[in-house]
């Protein structure tokens, strides 16, 4: 399934009729009168917002706007989550015999990297933007920072998020001991 299709529907079945009705009206002059009266729910909007290519994939810009002025902050943080590749599909996930070891992986690094876990995380190529929000979200809690961090790089790889790619990091942190144990 098309990610930004099921962001479409994430959005629209989170909308209220009053919610689409104040988007329709802030759509007026993207749209004709005639083509907006026969929008009923989210989707359709999107939908015609598509056709006039006003929103896309890579510009979310009006998109982001609309829910801005019905005030649905959450549906935005959606929008948000899209665009930073957050939002994945549920086939973007690591393989079946891949998530053990990533586990063990995850749990051998939780307890041995410590305060270099920024550095690892940097060698494993995450944003800035997603480290600076683990470090807000668990400032006082150094394990699960490295944990919490851990999972967002994974989210962020989806489904190429390998134990290999973690020991390469490690060993390129000069983390050695830490990259043998997850090895073992």
């Amino acid at each position: 399934v098309d990610r930004f299709l099921s962001l479409q529907h994430s959005i629209s079945s989170g909308l209220s009729a009053a919610e689409v009705e104040a988007m329709k009206f802030l759509c007026r002059d993207k749209i004709r009168k005639r083509k907006l009266e026969a929008v009923r729910i989210g989707l359709e909007l999107f939908s015609i917002l598509m056709e006039q290519q006003v929103i896309a994939p890579d510009e979310l810009g009006f998109l982001k706007e609309l829910l801005q002025h019905i005030r649905r902050s959450d549906l935005l943080s959606l929008v948000v989550q899209f665009e930073q590749g957050e939002l994945r599909a549920p086939d973007d996930e690591p393989d079946e015999h891949e998530k053990r070891p990533l586990k063990v992986a995850f749990d051998v690094i939780r307890a041995n990297v410590g305060k270099d876990w920024k550095k690892l995380m940097r060698e494993l190529g995450l944003p800035e933007v997603k480290i600076e929000k683990v470090e807000r979200a668990y400032r006082y809690d150094l394990e699960e920072e490295v944990f919490q961090a851990l999972r967002e790089w994974q989210k962020w790889k989806g489904k190429d998020a390998k134990v290999a790619d973690l020991i390469k990091a490690l060993q390129g942190c000069n983390l050695k001991l830490v990259a043998d144990l997850v090895e073992e």
